[in-house]
């Protein structure tokens, strides 16, 4: 039988299927819309977080820290301290309550160093008297110092008497310690006095004179109640390395913070 030159041959093709379409397949499409998603998100976050103020900032880092909290118990032992394990129940959060008491407290303390320049820059009898202050700021609070000059005494020669200056100094000091709550702390101090005398004044000096400034300030209007201690320290604690110098004869009156009482 012949071949017809009509009759077109058969051609088959095979085509090879690449499963999921290679490059134009669409699991690459689900990764970057995981992608966008994360990173909507991440700009979401930055932008809740910038428009919160700082203690909302804080509260969220605190959410997120780890707090430690011991309690006291017992150990079942008989040492010295009958068995009990004592330690601070704080947090994290505790730490920055506290912080942040101390830098109020701070601003609080340079607003009435602030009122005493003050009261000098207008009142002239003040402002002479306000030569002989130190005022500082200490890890204990606001420490108002009041002390001798050569030509200018606190009190009246060896003796707890105020003189002039000094009352001055008392009756504006505590009225400005009456604007806020913290107690207060007086400490007493006296310059040296030669070896050869034979009953050395500074301990008995240094305690009536702190005992009269008590009375000094709570006849100036500060209850007795706000009053921390009051102590002499003699001539144990020299602000000047001349120990017999007059500016050793000074009374401290320390604004205490409240976290430093007990």
């Amino acid at each position: 039988m012949q071949r017809s030159d009509k009759v077109r041959p058969v051609i088959i093709k095979r085509k090879k299927v690449i499963a999921g379409g290679g490059h134009h397949g669409g699991a690459w499409k689900v990764a970057y819309a995981d992608f966008v998603t994360a990173m909507m998100a991440f700009f979401l976050m930055l932008w809740l977080l910038g428009s919160v103020t700082d203690d909302k900032r804080k509260g969220i880092a605190d959410y997120f820290s780890e707090t430690y909290a011991v309690q006291s118990h017992s150990s079942g032992g008989d040492g010295v301290m009958g068995g009990v394990s004592l330690s601070p129940e704080s947090s994290l959060t505790d730490t920055i309550a506290t912080r942040e008491r101390f830098f109020t407290e701070t601003a609080t303390f340079e607003s009435l160093v602030d009122i005493l320049n003050e009261i000098a820059a207008r009142d002239a009898d003040f402002a002479e008297a306000f030569s002989q202050v130190s005022v500082r700021l200490s890890e204990e609070g606001l420490v108002v110092e009041l002390y001798d000059l050569e030509d200018s005494a606190l009190f009246e020669g060896q003796t707890e008497t105020a003189r002039p200056v000094l009352d001055l100094l008392v009756s504006v000091v505590s009225e400005v310690f009456a604007t806020v709550t913290n107690p207060v702390a007086i400490t007493a101090h006296s310059r040296s006095f030669p070896s050869v005398i034979r009953d050395n004044p500074v301990w008995p000096l240094t305690v009536a004179r702190a005992q009269a400034m008590h009375d000094m300030m709570q006849a100036a209007g500060l209850p007795d109640k706000r009053f921390q201690r009051v102590t002499g320290h003699a001539d144990r604690a020299l602000t000047d390395p001349n120990p017999m110098a007059v500016r050793n004869n000074r009374i401290e009156l320390v604004l205490l913070r409240h976290e430093a009482s007990p």
